[in-house]
Parts: C-alpha cells; sequence; structure tokens
C-alpha cells in the first residue's frame, strides 16, 4: 500500500479521481494547490463580510480593512520586511513591471539580466532599456566570469533570478549581490517567484532592493502578487496606475498620494485572496519542519535521478540535485510531440505535467531545442508519484517513438 504525505489530507483538489484513477498533481512550477485553511479564510471572508477595505467608516469595512492589513503584516514578517515595505499587486508580472517602469529609467539604460529569466523578468527590462543577459552554462548555471564582465559596464539595474522555472537551479544570490555592490551602485532586483515556495528568504540578509513573487505558487489563492521595495527605493518609484485607493485628496488643481505602500495600490484590490494569503503563509511556516526539507530532498533526487537514467529523455539542468528545487525539465525525441505526451499523462494516467516553453523561451530553445516536459514537486507530492510518472511516461513513449519514427500523427 503506497503510504501518502500527511499533509495530502488538507488539499481537497487531490481527492478528486479521473476515471477511477487519482490526480499526481505535478505542475507546483506553475500554481501550487490550496490547503484547506486558504480555502476557509477566503469563504469565511465572503460569508461573513465581504465589505471593501479602507474608506469605509462602518463596522464590516473596517474589520475588512484589519484582515487586509494584518495579512500584510504576515506577508512582511515572513520576509524579515518591515510592513510599509510590501506592496501587494495582482502577480509577479506586475509587480516586476511596476519596479521597470517606476524607475523612469533612460531609453538607453543598461540593465543586467540572466538568461534564463521569466518572460516577466526580462521584457519589462527590454522595454525599460538596454538589456544584456549574463549567460549559463550547460546545466543551467549562471556563468560568472560573463556576469561580472558585464558588471563592469556599470549597469543601472540587474535584474536576477532566485531559481530557475526550468532548470530548477537556485543561484547564490547572496554572493551575486555581493558582487554587484562591489562593482557598481545598481539597483537589484530579485525574482522570487519559484524560490519562496521552497525556502525562506530573509531580505535582509540578502541585501536586494527589490523582490517579488506570487502567493498562488506557495499555497496561496491566485490574484495575488507581493513587492518587497526598500522604503528609499520605493520613494522613488512612479506608480504604475492611479485613482481611487492611492490618493489621500483630490480636487481639481492637482491630488496628494497617499504615503507608501498605499500609493502603488490603486482600487480595489483582491482582499479575499490577500486574507487567504496570510493563511497560506502560515500553513507554510508550520511545514518548515527539518523532515519536510528531507522530504524536498528526496523528492528532488527522485525527479532528477528518474531521468538521468533513462532512455529517450533528456534533464534539462545539473544532473545532481545541489543547488535545485525538486523540479526536472525533459526533452523528449525531436519527433515526440511534447504537448500530446502531456495530454495522454493526463487522460490516461492521472499525471498532471507541464509542456511548452515555461515563458523562458530563449532559454529553452537554446538549451533544449524545443518544447520541454516539466515536472515539478511540492510538499503534498510523494516520491512514488514520481516513480509512477516515469513510468507512466515509460509507457507512453513505447508506442509514441515507433510511431513517430513512421511519421505518422498520433490519433
Amino acid at each position: 500500500m503506497t503510504v501518502r504525505h500527511p499533509c495530502r489530507s488538507d488539499f481537497p483538489a487531490l481527492l478528486r479521481e479521473f476515471d477511477g484513477q487519482t490526480i499526481s498533481y505535478l505542475d507546483n512550477a506553475a500554481t501550487t494547490l490550496k490547503p484547506r485553511p486558504v480555502i476557509q479564510a477566503v469563504t469565511e471572508y465572503y460569508e461573513t463580510n465581504g465589505a471593501n477595505i479602507h474608506r469605509g467608516k462602518h463596522r464590516l469595512s473596517e474589520e475588512a480593512s484589519d484582515a487586509y492589513e494584518a495579512a500584510r503584516v504576515v506577508i512582511a514578517r515572513h520576509l524579515g520586511a518591515a510592513a510599509n515595505e510590501v506592496v501587494l499587486v495582482r502577480n509577479t508580472t506586475e509587480a516586476l513591471n511596476l519596479v521597470a517602469a517606476g524607475l523612469d529609467l533612460p531609453p538607453d539604460a543598461y540593465v543586467v539580466g540572466c538568461l534564463d529569466a521569466h518572460h516577466s523578468q526580462m521584457l519589462p527590462w527590454r522595454r525599460a532599456g538596454r538589456l544584456e543577459m549574463a549567460r549559463v552554462d550547460a546545466h543551467g548555471r549562471i556563468d560568472r566570469e560573463h556576469f561580472r564582465a558585464l558588471l563592469r559596464g556599470r549597469p543601472r539595474v540587474v535584474a536576477l533570478t532566485h531559481c530557475s522555472n526550468v532548470t530548477g537551479v537556485v543561484h547564490p544570490v547572496a554572493e551575486l549581490v555581493a558582487e554587484v555592490r562591489a562593482a557598481c551602485d545598481a539597483v537589484i532586483v530579485l525574482d522570487a517567484a519559484q524560490s519562496l515556495p521552497h525556502r525562506r528568504v530573509d531580505v535582509q540578509e540578502l541585501d536586494v532592493d527589490f523582490m517579488a513573487f506570487s502567493m498562488h505558487k506557495m499555497l496561496g489563492p491566485t490574484g495575488v502578487g507581493v513587492l518587497f521595495g526598500r522604503s528609499a527605493q520605493l520613494a522613488r518609484l512612479r506608480p504604475l496606475s492611479v485613482g481611487g485607493g492611492m490618493v489621500d485628496w483630490v480636487d481639481l488643481d492637482g491630488s496628494v498620494d497617499r504615503r507608501i505602500p498605499y500609493t502603488f495600490e490603486a482600487g480595489t484590490p483582491a482582499i479575499a485572496s490577500i486574507i487567504g494569503s496570510a493563511a497560506a503563509v502560515r500553513y507554510l511556516e508550520a511545514q518548515d519542519t527539518p523532515q519536510q526539507h528531507q522530504h524536498a530532498e528526496e523528492l528532488c533526487a527522485a525527479l532528477v535521478g528518474g531521468a538521468v537514467t533513462r532512455p529517450g529523455v533528456r534533464l534539462i539542468g545539473p544532473p545532481d540535485t545541489t543547488d535545485r528545487i525538486a523540479l526536472a525539465s525533459l526533452r523528449l525525441d525531436d519527433r515526440i510531440p511534447t504537448g500530446e505526451v502531456a495530454r495522454l499523462l493526463s487522460d490516461s494516467y492521472g499525471c498532471m505535467v507541464r509542456s511548452g516553453h515555461m515563458c523562458a523561451q530563449p532559454l529553452v530553445s537554446g538549451t533544449a531545442g524545443g518544447e520541454v516536459l516539466r515536472v515539478s514537486a511540492y510538499l503534498y507530492n510523494d516520491v512514488a508519484e514520481i516513480e509512477g510518472f516515469y513510468q507512466a511516461l515509460d509507457e507512453l513513449l513505447s508506442w509514441i517513438a515507433p510511431v513517430a519514427a513512421t511519421g505518422e500523427k498520433l490519433s
């Protein structure tokens, strides 16, 4: 009998069955499932309150405002930040765009990024200035010599990725930040969307100026992004949006913006989802144990080990478990339609994985030469699920490969 992770029962979605088969949800790098405490927090807001925040003087509005701001405090403490250094937005993409546009850089501003960046950490900087990308090696680890060479150009901004959503590599951000500080006076912007779900990050220790992430990748609801910014750096930003909620006064001659962080939070926010995000952070903190860390290492070893020993599959990323999360991107034979394999894994085996370029097309195209199949595990998964995925993949490839070799389409 397969022993499931004890927290699995906290996730109602995992109780679903397709054609009598339980789900193996292995698409966690895209978004994670939601535990009951998060669902309950969202539901409670809608059942018992539902009012808007900040501008109302009645009791329901004040209760909702208090819960909303309490959630901000929970998130801030999780990062080692002050509450007024946390801006609540819709997603990582909006957070990074807020910084890229808000710094109001000259069109030719020199920006250093990294080739393994998600499109959301690449395209805003390409629009804001002149972006140069640090190379990565064959396993997806940053080329430190090339990075240092780019820093000698004295960039205005350095846009770092903490963890790649393609290779699973966790970059040595503290070391990279130290090199930036020694080389130039750049603003350092960190994309932590893939790292924060797996490990605590102290923004004071990392010494970054801005950090962005999304709650939906760490057990929280969709529609909530977080931007940490040092107070002095936030004060430099021009708001991306203007309107209700971010002003204290408006008359025919002008307006007075609210103080940070509210000046960046125009309009009605995702109140229920932000309250639910606090429940997600508390749940994650309760899971932050040595046993869970060991479990994560076992998941990572199962993913990597299953790929490096398997014919017909090429692992994109390091062939070891050092400094990486439990994520494996697999390149199949050029003649095998990766998207069709992902669909068949879902429909025939209940394995939910992702296919495509992972919103990191320059990296995937350069290292894999085409679409990949990405398998990403999280705290509610177990090694048996990963072994089951590889068995299902073997079975599918055993009959797809001969058909693909003839040039026929799969029916």
